[in-house]
């Protein structure tokens, strides 16, 4: 067994010292005051005062550690960006699939089964962003993969063995008895790439859709006679938003005006990561095209945003800084809530008895110092993206 002292350790109260988190197997065996009579013959480990928080949960990671997930998906991609995204504190993610062929399809779920599997810490199921999106609102995604859903794509996406399965889709592409026949074939769904007009979008809502992929980006805007997407977003209560909060993809303000809007708990942070992050080359290619990261922006060579090159540990200390939200809360931002996101709000994202031992420890500047993932520790030097 491991004891974890001398840390700020994250709570359903808040960031609370005088604690002793215990860790047998990879399972949080209780969180107790740290007296010696309650740490019996535990490995003691002093964590200089460090925060201690949940490991960070990513519904949105396209690559990293130099590779892309379309570009290859296998296992041995699968491990190496779970490895990369790691040294910033995520220990579990959805490895997302750029709009491609359905073999492509094919193929990234039979990955991410296998990894499964075998299990590979970090891989918590898929996010298949596309290709049931809409041309006006691509982005960067290549319009040729573009297509309706069909019972085919149902069965393939619902089958039984690759874990939590993530759908962003556009609501306008997609008729609303697909969008509940989805829905209740476990399949978590998410507004995104779309154009849909505020009705359209609610109706998409009542169907069971639960969720906003990058909120502000790629949708139809908040207009005053024309709410559009970002306004059903706002308004709705139920429903949760995935945030890109690196300063590039959405206007601080307005990131703000997201959280004054939704209930807590409902808004939470993504990466969108492509392949630099935790990686050392600082372009890639993507559908045939260069894209190039520099001064924290992924773009294509005519300027359109292609991902990002954002951590999560970063993700974290930009929420602070440009959002002014409190440190606890913005953790939970990062572990919490996409837990609770993929109805694993009682085995991640929490520091409690009976939890899956993901961990992340962070230094005074909020840099990742230690990760525990499943119970096995992983030392990291201050690790910081390039781009922060």
């Amino acid at each position: 067994m491991q004891a974890l002292l001398n840390a700020r350790v994250l709570t359903e109260r808040g960031l609370e010292t005088g604690l002793a988190v215990r860790l047998q197997g990879d399972t949080i065996l209780d969180v107790v005051r740290a007296e010696p009579s309650a740490l019996g013959n535990c490995e003691s480990i002093d964590l200089g005062g460090q925060v201690l928080a949940p490991g960070f949960i990513d519904l949105q990671v396209n690559g990293g550690g130099d590779v892309l997930f379309n570009d290859a998906p296998n296992v041995a991609t699968l491990r190496r960006i779970a490895s990369a995204h790691r040294r910033f504190g995520t220990t579990s993610m959805l490895p997302t699939l750029i709009s491609s062929e359905r073999e492509v399809l094919r193929a990234a779920i039979g990955a991410v089964r296998e990894t499964i599997a075998a299990k590979i810490a970090g891989v918590l199921g898929i996010h298949i962003e596309g290709p049931f999106i809409a041309a006006a609102r691509k982005g960067v995604h290549d319009p040729r993969m573009f297509r309706g859903i069909d019972a085919t794509d149902i069965e393939l996406m619902a089958a039984p063995g690759h874990g939590r399965t993530l759908v962003t889709l556009a609501p306008e592409r997609v008729e609303p008895t697909l969008v509940a026949q989805l829905c209740q074939r476990g399949i978590i769904v998410a507004a995104g790439h779309t154009d849909a007009s505020y009705e359209i979008t609610r109706t998409a809502l009542d169907a069971g859709m639960s969720g906003f992929t990058h909120l502000f980006n790629a949708m139809s805007p908040l207009q005053g006679r024309a709410p559009g997407v970002v306004g059903a977003a706002l308004e709705d209560r139920s429903s949760w938003c995935g945030v890109i909060v690196d300063g590039q993809h959405v206007h601080p303000a307005a990131l703000r005006v997201a959280l004054a809007a939704k209930p807590r708990g409902k808004v939470v942070l993504v990466t969108d990561a492509m392949p630099p992050v935790g990686g050392g080359r600082v372009d890639f290619h993507l559908d045939g095209r260069v894209i190039t990261c520099r001064d924290g922006r992924c773009t294509t060579a005519d300027g359109v945003l292609a991902g990002s090159c954002l951590d999560m540990a970063t993700a974290v200390r930009n929420t602070v800084r440009l959002l002014a939200v409190p440190l606890d809360e913005a953790l939970r931002m990062a572990s919490t809530y996409p837990a609770n996101v993929l109805g694993l709000e009682r085995s991640h994202g929490r520091i409690a008895a009976g939890y899956r031992a993901d961990l992340v420890a962070l230094d005074a500047a909020l840099r990742v110092r230690s990760v525990w993932c499943g119970g096995i520790r992983e030392l990291h030097a201050t690790t910081q993206s390039r781009i922060d």
